[in-house]
């Protein structure tokens, strides 16, 4: 029987996430102001309006951030999805090839797994109770994996790895 499970969560805003969607409207507005200053544009003053209001949107738009968990037979893939329109993998690999897989408020986040450079964030938000890390060697590197996967994604892990899952 094939094991096929997929969950999508969206990243919270930030503080950072604010003060940055901030910065770019108020830095396209004094833009547009400074181009009102600037006679020999006026033709074009309507085009770049629009062109700088358009590209403000675009990336304040883009700070919209969703990952996609999915779980097929063991192997675990995870998306980011920008602006619910452009997707990027950012961790793939199979679950016979994790070191652990634990909840972040368990004992097993010690300074060793702390101490992991590579790290992926794919969670809504850090005060989240539900965050499981993970730890895997892929292509020669130590990577930690900080995640909000469904309970029956854990018990799917628990099937292929039973020793190495925490809770």
């Amino acid at each position: 029987m094939d094991i096929f499970l997929e969950k999508i969560v969206k990243r919270r805003k930030t503080i950072v996430d604010i003060m940055v969607s901030i910065s770019i409207i108020l830095s396209a507005l004094i833009i547009i102001l400074f181009l009102f200053s600037l006679s020999f544009l006026s033709a074009f003053l309507p085009f770049l309006i629009v062109g700088i209001g358009y590209l403000a949107y675009m990336f304040v738009r883009n700070r919209s951030v969703e990952y996609e968990y999915i779980v097929t037979n063991g192997d675990l893939d995870i998306d980011m999805i920008i602006a619910q329109r452009k997707r990027k993998r950012i961790f793939s690999g199979s679950c016979k090839d994790f070191d652990m897989v634990a909840k972040l408020t368990s004992g097993q986040f010690d300074s060793n797994v702390q101490s992991i450079k590579k790290r992926i964030n794919a969670f809504t938000s850090i005060d989240s109770p539900d965050i499981y890390f993970i730890t895997a060697t892929k292509e020669g590197n130590r990577t930690l994996v900080l995640f909000e996967p469904h309970p029956k994604m854990v018990e799917s892990f628990k099937k292929y790895i039973p020793r190495k899952v925490f809770e």
